[in-house]
């Protein structure tokens, strides 16, 4: 199964001239831009050189020519990226948007001026040039990236990286604009927190694909002992952590043959993230946890909540493609004595083992299985978290208003030791009164996605100007808007 997260970039690539400039800067910026993509892993499409004047865009005639050459590879385009090596011609590049309509993320750059090289035969005015192509987007209601700094140059290192972030955006959209989900199991009747509008999902062009949990139970149940795939999966599963020795070699094969059941059935079912039914069932009519299976999955950045928590799966899901790192499913969960910025973070023991940053103990769930029986309980993946940088995020179906909506932030894991079993998490978060009164004000789950890392500005970027969906930044810097003055 090929999975949307492991795709590889691609990006239309565009160089906007305008005729009475200099045709030098064009044939520059083209072989800057394409050996930039080539150093970051991005593929590009763009039509040879001798296909138009300077091989740019500077007119209808060649606004058309790109238009269906982008066309016909609008299943490969992830993102298109303008370049502006001179003042560029506005309306050719935007009646080029308007036809292809690709409707993907764009990249808008403008290139710097010399000040020793501004006479008539060299200058560029890109900087100018940039509103006048933006002003144009904005008519044409056509959303669009800005570059770190208002002009750049395109071989240089700040443009490499906005080049590399929006990689990261594009990924992020196109993931969640074709996300599909699976949902395994029925949500537990005491987790009404978890309740989610599925048609609000579709809507942004996610699909939740359920299944009943006894049908998993069943498929798991009928693996044959001498199945190859099961002993190929007994060896991954025994070397993923730390078992205890006191587990017995018929809890680790009910283990795989679960975790063998659920990933058939996902590649089957063709699903990018998932969540499933953690307990009681699978424990009462197994025999076995399925917090390793989701760790596993979620390593492979296939991520997977517990609690049939779908909108958390795809919180986690954003994260992994913002960061191309595995995320996990968290509650807020306890304070951390009186430190109004530090709270911890758990749960059972889900997480994937590069998100703790250590190799896990692989055991038994410790509270549930005080109550349903340890012996009942194998598949509990156990640490702490390492410290460093993470990102939050989570999303939510609202359905009073109609929409999906978000909060996101970063804040860093701590080395705050705290003595509680399963996965844990201490967490620092400036302004944290702040967030949790958001959070409970707004109808917010108590269930949470983090990745190890900052990419806060990339999800920020993926939501704000191509998802549309309500989203509170904490902590982010807030978007510019105008201010309408009262007239008398």
């Amino acid at each position: 199964m090929s999975l949307n997260i492991h795709r590889k970039v691609t990006f239309g690539v565009v160089i906007g001239s305008r005729a009475f400039f200099s045709p030098a800067p064009c044939k520059d910026a083209r072989d800057e831009v394409l050996a930039q993509l080539e150093k970051i892993g991005v593929n590009a499409v763009i039509l040879p050189f001798e296909a138009t004047a300077n091989g740019a865009v500077q007119s209808i005639a060649d606004a058309e020519l790109y238009a269906r050459h982008f066309k016909a590879h609008r299943d490969e385009i992830d993102g298109l990226v303008i370049c502006l090596p001179n003042f560029g011609d506005e309306i050719a590049v935007a009646e080029l948007v308007n036809r292809a309509k690709l409707n993907v993320p764009i990249l808008l750059q403008a290139s710097n001026d010399e000040i020793d090289k501004v006479d008539v035969h060299s200058r560029r005015d890109a900087f100018c040039g940039k509103l006048s192509v933006s002003n144009n987007f904005w008519q044409y209601g056509v959303p669009f990236t800005e570059t770190t700094t208002h002009t750049c140059d395109v071989g240089g290192a700040e443009f490499g990286a906005d080049l590399e972030r929006f990689a990261r955006v594009c990924r992020t959209v196109r993931g969640l604009r074709n996300a599909r989900i699976g949902a395994i199991g029925a949500r537990t009747s005491p987790f009404q927190t978890m309740r989610f509008s599925e048609k609000l999902l579709q809507a942004s062009g996610m699909t939740v694909v359920t299944a009943d949990l006894s049908e998993l139970l069943a498929a798991a149940g009928a693996i044959a002992d001498d199945d190859a795939d099961l002993a190929v999966k007994l060896e991954k599963l025994k070397s993923y952590g730390k078992i205890s020795a006191h587990i017995q070699q018929s809890q680790i094969v009910k283990q795989a043959k679960w975790t063998l059941a659920v990933n058939r059935w996902i590649a089957e079912n063709g699903c990018d993230a998932s969540a499933i039914q953690c307990w009681r069932s699978l424990q009462d009519n197994f025999g076995c946890a399925t917090c390793v299976t989701m760790s596993m999955m979620g390593e492979e950045l296939m991520p997977s909540a517990c609690e049939v928590d779908v909108i958390g799966a795809v919180s986690m899901y954003a994260l992994a493609l913002a960061s191309g790192q595995p995320s996990a499913l968290l509650d807020w969960n306890n304070n951390y004595g009186y430190e109004p910025d530090k709270c911890v973070c758990t749960h059972c023991g889900n997480y994937p083992k590069s998100f703790l940053g250590t190799t896990p103990e692989i055991g038994e769930l410790d509270v549930l299985g005080e109550s349903l029986g340890r012996s009942n309980c194998f598949g509990a993946v156990k640490g702490k978290v390492q410290p460093g940088p993470m990102t939050y995020f989570r999303l939510s179906t609202d359905d009073r208003n109609g929409t999906l909506k978000c909060y996101l932030g970063e804040g860093d894991f701590t080395a705050d030791p705290f003595g509680m079993d399963g996965g844990i998490a201490v967490a620092q978060v400036p302004q944290l009164r702040k967030l949790m009164k958001f959070a409970s004000h707004n109808g917010f789950e108590h269930h949470v996605a983090m990745v190890r890392g900052h990419v806060a500005d990339v999800l920020n970027e993926a939501v704000v100007r191509y998802l549309g969906w309500p989203i509170y930044h904490h902590g982010g810097e807030p978007e510019p808007q105008l201010f309408i003055p009262h007239r008398f």
